[in-house]
């Protein structure tokens, strides 16, 4: 038997010890009068051994006992209170009973406030409850959770035994409710579009493929929600936006998880330009009621949200890391040639605009640290956008690199559906060569269209990704709950808990 066996079934023992005294193990109800922070600070008026006259009930967690259950640590969401259990405030049973309990175990507190000679205010046990036995003994070493693996398995107990990852999720929830609030305030309507889609669209990515038995068809949990979104305003709604789950079957990265959280809006009768306006004044109110300020740090270098963000176009910003203007090369063999004196790494299949785009991201887009809009892309990397109004071969489209990584793309929408068409058509004879991530042709989307699409604006934005910036986390898997990971077997099963081996181990 392991020293977690042990100390469960010690646990085990003490619980049926409780029970069979008659005193409730799991309760249903404790109301309480203040929170553990606010108990510490409405009382820290009192001076050495002074009581206050009225009672307060506060509950939460025991995290540490000393001396023998005279002092105990408390915890709730806001913080730790200490209890003192003066002995003769207690009966003899009430003490002793007291004693089966367990650090872990959720308690609740009566009694009044008092300062004892060491520390804050304390609150002088009068009574207790039990609200739920704790079976598994938490670890006593911290050091357990410096392994992220076992962190992100275990969330629960990085959240019991660490404030950060509570403070992250605090912020996470402000910044969606913030980004919401701002766009209500500007007039767009949230919609929820399907998740299960018949056909996947919107992005390129491959998508993860379920069933739907009722209607015994395939179905795909989205990759974008950008086609139904659309759609709304062919039927007439003018601002829409989504915050909402997509999936894309592809690789785990420090950037990338398979089911990330996304926003996207559109806004009919507009252009990109002023959807740049919109994206920087966002994301600097976001950044200012988040951080408190939109300046912030992350990973070390101060990344500055208060100043315009600058707008260079992908071919300008070529010529000012590498030297070279893409555009003078006329011909696909010069332009080939030029990139791979570059060290550009480049495919068989790749076009003209495919090759400046892989300029671009092998040797430009990492050296774009401050907030920068990265304009007017190849029209062979953007099937959904406009052609621009002035640049034959690009098109009216941005995305917003921060820190030398992808955090927004926007565009002028394209609305012409025979366009459309024969952009999907030239994907289509691509995807047959094996690229599945390249969407198939939907005839709905392009049905719909042909009733008439308003120009618009449209834009996409990974709040996973915001929120890595906004709370200094080098890895996406750090701002979210409970991020995807691969089962580990299950090597030990106390009684029906199945228990992880990085866990087992630790007591």
């Amino acid at each position: 038997m392991t020293a977690n066996n042990s100390l469960r079934a010690q646990k085990m023992r003490k619980l049926q010890q409780l029970k069979a005294e008659g005193v409730p193990a799991y309760g249903y109800k404790f109301e309480r009068t203040h929170t553990a922070a606010q108990a510490v600070s409405q009382y820290s008026y009192l001076n050495t051994d002074q009581v206050a006259d009225d009672e307060i009930r506060v509950c939460g967690r025991i995290m540490h006992q000393r001396f023998t259950w005279t002092f105990i640590d408390l915890a709730d969401e806001s913080g730790t209170v200490q209890i003192f259990c003066d002995k003769s405030m207690l009966s003899k049973d009430a003490l002793r009973q007291l004693r089966l309990l367990d650090r872990g175990d959720i308690i609740g507190v009566t009694g009044k406030a008092i300062r004892t000679k060491h520390g804050p205010p304390s609150i002088r046990l009068e009574g207790w409850e039990l609200l739920a036995k704790s079976l598994q003994p938490l670890p006593e070493d911290p050091a357990v959770l410096n392994d992220v693996e076992v962190r992100y398995r275990n969330r629960h107990l990085d959240l019991i035994l660490r404030e950060e990852p509570r403070e992250i999720l605090r912020k996470r929830s402000l910044t969606i409710r913030t980004m919401r609030r701002f766009l209500d305030d500007r007039d767009f309507l949230e919609i929820d579009t399907p998740v299960l889609q018949v056909q996947a669209g919107g992005a390129e990515a491959k998508p993860f493929v379920t069933h739907h038995n009722s209607l015994d068809i395939d179905m795909h949990l989205r990759i974008s929600p950008e086609f139904f979104l659309k759609r709304l305003l062919v039927g007439g709604m003018e601002r829409v936006y989504e915050i909402g789950k997509s999936f894309r079957n592809e690789g785990i990265t420090a950037r990338h998880n398979p089911e990330f959280t996304s926003m996207e809006l559109f806004q009919a009768y507009s252009d990109y330009h002023e959807l740049m306006d919109l994206t920087e004044d966002m994301l600097r109110h976001i950044a200012t009621t988040v951080c408190g300020s939109a300046k912030i740090k992350y990973q070390g270098t101060e990344l500055d949200f208060s100043a315009p963000f600058q707008r260079v176009t992908m071919t300008d910003a070529i010529a000012n890391v590498c030297g070279i203007d893409v555009d003078t090369f006329t011909t696909y063999d010069q332009l080939k040639a030029v990139a791979v004196s570059l060290g550009v790494r480049l495919t068989d299949e790749d076009t003209r605009g495919e090759i400046v785009n892989a300029i671009f991201e092998q040797k430009v887009e990492a050296t774009l640290i401050q907030p920068t809009f990265l304009m007017d892309h190849p029209v062979e990397v953007s099937t959904l956008m406009q052609e621009h109004r002035h640049r034959p071969g690009y098109v009216e489209r941005f995305e917003l690199f921060v820190f030398g990584r992808e955090l927004a793309n926007g565009c002028s929408e394209l609305n012409d559906p025979m366009e459309q068409k024969r952009r999907f058509e030239a994907q289509g004879r691509k995807r047959t060569n094996g690229h599945e991530e390249l969407p198939a042709l939907d005839v709905e989307f392009i049905v719909a269209m042909e009733y008439g699409m308003p120009p618009m604006m449209g834009l996409g934005i990974g709040i996973d990704r915001l929120i890595m910036f906004l709370v200094d986390a080098p890895s996406i898997r750090d701002v979210i709950a409970f991020p995807t990971m691969k089962p580990l077997p299950r090597v030990v099963e106390l009684g029906n808990h199945p228990i992880e081996p990085e866990i087992r181990e630790v007591g």
